[in-house]
């Protein structure tokens, strides 16, 4: 696996890697876990070549956020991506992806509205901002996220359609199945934030999801599911929900009742002083 830090060996390394076939980018900010394990292989599958990227995006997390906390364990994590097969690690600085007189932001509006956009003003402009810049700098044949984080997986395709990136479809961007723990909690980096008494409550966040689908799926209407499903949260031990909503899984237009159009509800809420997030489909 070679390890790439500058923007002009990255793209001789990737056409040379092209002539082989497809390639794949799985962009992550390290501290990587079974998710993002499952997101390499899903990947592996599809393409000749993988390439994984490394970068903690400042500009997604707001003032009072865990930027100076989030985990940053580059080495464990490059071992990792060598025993995948990845072929190639692109672990650029801050200084390379937002050089000296940067000043440029994609925003979105409708799938970003609402939900983490409400709660986290300002995250995905610098979500949909780094992703598009990985794009351009990768060139990726296809781009594989995690379904965990639902809204970002929407910013993201809804922002490659309209601004006609490099991939060449929009289906090129595939969405993996959340990865989970064997009690039902999503896998995320900031799961290692959690003490492991915080640890037990916070598998009361899918076991909530699960019955408010059940509730849903037996005729109840979505508002009183959804105060049952906060209430069971509180109850467990969480401080606060920052969002419990259901809506249409392809546009993110919030439901009041359930039609046939795909649906999912999505949850975050805070346990201790971790946010987590998770949803399902309906």
């Amino acid at each position: 696996m070679q390890t790439v830090t500058q923007l002009d060996p990255l793209r001789r390394t990737v056409s040379l890697l092209r002539a082989d076939g497809p390639v794949a980018l799985v962009p992550t900010m390290g501290a990587l876990h079974g998710g993002h394990l499952a997101l390499v292989r899903e990947a592996t599958r599809r393409s000749a070549h993988v390439v994984v990227s490394i970068f903690v995006n400042p500009r997604q997390f707001g003032a009072n956020e865990d930027l100076d906390r989030y985990p940053r364990q580059l080495a464990t994590d490059s071992a990792l991506l060598k025993e995948e097969g990845v072929s190639l690690l692109w672990a650029p600085d801050a200084a390379v992806m937002y050089p000296p007189g940067f000043a440029t932001t994609v925003s979105l509006g409708g799938v970003s509205a609402g939900m983490c956009g409400a709660a986290r003003p300002g995250h995905f402009d610098g979500v949909a901002t780094v992703v598009c810049k990985l794009f351009n700098q990768v060139g990726p044949d296809l781009a594989l996220f995690g379904e965990k984080d639902w809204q970002q997986l929407s910013v993201i395709r809804r922002m490659a359609r309209d601004l006609d990136l490099i991939l060449p479809r929009a289906e090129a961007i595939i969405g993996v199945p959340t990865v989970r723990e064997a009690d039902g909690l999503a896998l995320s980096s900031r799961n290692a934030f959690l003490t492991p008494e915080l640890r037990r409550s916070a598998a009361a966040l899918p076991r909530a999801i699960q019955a408010a689908i059940a509730a849903m799926r037996s005729g109840a209407p979505i508002e009183p599911a959804m105060a049952s499903l906060i209430a069971d949260l509180i109850s467990a031990g969480f401080t606060g929900v920052d969002y419990a909503e259901v809506r249409d899984a392809d546009t993110l237009v919030p439901l009041t009742e359930l039609s046939k159009s795909a649906a999912r509800l999505l949850v975050a809420a805070r346990i201790g002083t971790t946010r987590l997030i998770d949803n399902m489909a309906v």
